[in-house]
């Protein structure tokens, strides 16, 4: 039995789960991870589990941040997968309980990172979680190495959720997510970090106003701080979120 087969098996059986599914092989691989629960996987699991993710990983194709062209000094803008970039971090929008999304290939960026780096961030999560007592607050980050990804570590932080109107409150908890993943890069001497365009997903923060934020809050940094960090990336889901980015990038330089 190969290794996605063995591990699709594996999973089925910690999961109890009997049924076949209609989806791909590895789409069902990667849904019985989504609903997994690590807490006592073998350690053969995680070997074969390695060697389906390195392979699946390399055929979504790798981009070196190295390659990539600024738009300003340090600030680099791009429309790409994010699990595929190899980059010291890359910064994951996460829920209050911080273990990744339990949907089954759910289009979210919580689960593409989830799904793609390994169950043993899942895993180093739990622990964290079990550790702190409480759910993560917004405007936070914890860090998990990146595992199967071409990224190191990975940046979990709890973005606000918009209801109603935006609020300075949650102008502010957004600014705090930024800042928090800054300072943290920084502490750990990383040269670069790549960011997602936090809470303007399922957590509805209108794109015109968080990018402001992001934009403001990154160059505000980088002119108070001296800074390990030498690429700063904006990587967004889609053409019109790039398109926001991208104006909303031109008229702050240009009008600062």
């Amino acid at each position: 039995m190969d290794d996605l087969m063995w591990c699709i098996q594996y999973l089925k059986q910690i999961n109890g789960i009997n049924q076949d599914f209609h989806w791909s092989l590895k789409e069902t691989f990667r849904a019985l991870m989504n609903v997994t629960l690590p807490y006592d996987l073998s350690d053969e699991f995680y070997a074969r589990q390695g060697k389906v993710l390195k392979q699946m990983n390399q055929e979504k194709g790798i981009v070196d941040v190295a390659t990539l062209t600024p738009l300003y000094p340090k600030i680099y803008l791009v429309q790409k997968d994010i699990t595929c970039l190899q980059v010291d971090a890359i910064v994951n929008a996460c829920n209050e309980k911080m273990l990744g999304c339990f949907i089954p290939l759910h289009g979210c960026i919580d689960n593409a990172i989830h799904s793609f780096a390994g169950l043993e961030v899942r895993r180093d999560l739990m622990q964290i979680m079990e550790k702190q007592g409480q759910d993560e607050p917004v405007g936070q980050v914890k860090i998990t190495k990146g595992y199967h990804l071409p990224a190191k570590f990975i940046f979990h932080t709890v973005g606000p959720q918009i209801h109603q109107k935006v609020t300075l409150k949650e102008k502010e908890e957004l600014r705090q997510c930024y800042l928090s993943c800054l300072k943290k890069a920084d502490k750990m001497g990383l040269k670069s970090l790549a960011f997602c365009s936090i809470s303007t997903g399922v957590y509805h923060f209108p794109i015109q106003q968080a990018s402001k934020i992001a934009i403001q809050t990154i160059d505000d940094y980088l002119k108070h701080h001296s800074s390990c960090l030498k690429q700063i990336i904006i990587d967004v889901f889609s053409k019109e979120d790039y398109d926001v980015y991208y104006q909303v990038i031109e008229k702050y330089f240009k009008g600062s």
